[in-house]
Order: structure tokens, then sequence, then C-alpha cells
């Protein structure tokens, strides 16, 4: 299986890759469209602001390739939240592949923002990406989400509800860090790399 890493800039892109190795998987890092439709899996990790990201996916004249890409394609973090319309961070447009609006965490009176730690994942609906993680937590690092719609498969906490994890078809996203989730977060990009997430 061809699994390649949009490098988008962030500076998770090491450990992600790190992340495929444990699985036996040698995860390209790639920058070029035709990369990235020969792909059999697509990763979009994201670190930063929303608009950094963005930038440096138009820099690179990837936006339409995402948009229009029709194999299973994951979100990370940032990654995630720029499949969605737009994000209140930096009023940037994503790349709207799903409908919504990344906004701000509240927090709340002993809630810091942004939201750092390992918190509670608890599944919203059945779907093959979160096979065998509900009620297992994840390592976050955020301060903006998405959130909870349709799309939504995981939902986390703080201070409001927000989107943990999402799946719309080939379309799928963690705001959790899976790459330093352990357990939990290689059992999630096993299920995403499994032939069952196309069934």
């Amino acid at each position: 299986m061809r699994v390649v890493i949009v490098d988008a800039g962030g500076a998770n892109t090491g450990s992600v890759r790190y992340a495929f190795e444990r699985l036996d998987i040698d995860a390209a890092l790639v920058t070029d469209a035709a990369s990235i439709r020969a792909a059999d899996r697509v990763i979009l990790p994201g670190v930063g602001t929303a608009a950094q990201v963005m930038a440096r996916l138009q820099q690179l004249d990837l936006v339409n390739v995402l948009r229009t890409l029709d194999r299973p394609l994951l979100g990370i973090c940032v990654g995630m939240q720029l499949l969605f319309e737009s994000s209140e961070e930096g009023e940037v447009a994503g790349l709207g592949l799903l409908p919504g609006r990344v906004s701000r965490l509240r927090g709340g009176p002993g809630l810091r923002v942004p939201h750092m730690g390992w918190s509670t994942l608890r599944a919203t609906r059945a779907d093959t990406l979160i096979d065998g993680v509900d009620g297992a937590q994840a390592y976050f690092v955020h301060s903006f989400a998405a959130p909870v719609t349709d799309d939504c498969v995981l939902a986390g906490d703080h201070g409001q509800a927000f989107a943990a994890a999402v799946r719309r078809g080939h379309i799928a996203g963690t705001q959790f860090h899976p790459e330093r989730s352990a357990a939990v977060g290689a059992r999630v990009l096993r299920n995403f790399l499994s032939p069952a997430f196309e069934a």
C-alpha cells in the first residue's frame, strides 16, 4: 500500500512518518500532485494555524488536488480542521470537503485553552475508522475545534463538545494526534489503512 504524507509545513510530519513506520508502512513525504493522486492513502497533517497550512497548500498548488481527490484522505489536527468550509482562526477558507466552521474553544472554569493533554473519546456513531477506540483516551493539542455534526464519529469535551474524529465517505480526520496517542492512535491508523475503510 502506498501511503503519502502531504508536507504542509507542520512540525509533526516526522512523528507521523514514524507512526506509520511502527505499522510497517514507509509513508513518503510529498509536495507534488502526481504523488498524491497515485497514492492509496493520503495524510494531511498540520501544526500551527489554519492560515499557515492553507497558505502552504496554496503555494504548492495542492488545494484543488485535495478538493478533488478520489481516494482516502485523513486530516490530522489542523489538517482535519481544514477539511471544513472555514475557520475562525485567521478567518480562513478551508478545503470545503465537509460542511461547517471551525471555531475557538471557549474553555471554562479550570479549563485552559489550548486544550492540551489526554482526553476521552466518545463514539457518536459506528464507523470502521474508530473500531475499538470508543471510551479510550487520545492526545490533543488545540485551541480551535470543529462542531459535532452528522460527520462526527468521535466527540471530545473541553467545556463544550467538539468533533474529535470525522468521516464522510473517503474523507476522514482526527483532531487528536494519533502519532502521539500510543495504542489508540495506532489502532485508528490501522483502521484507516484497512480495506474495510473503503467498504
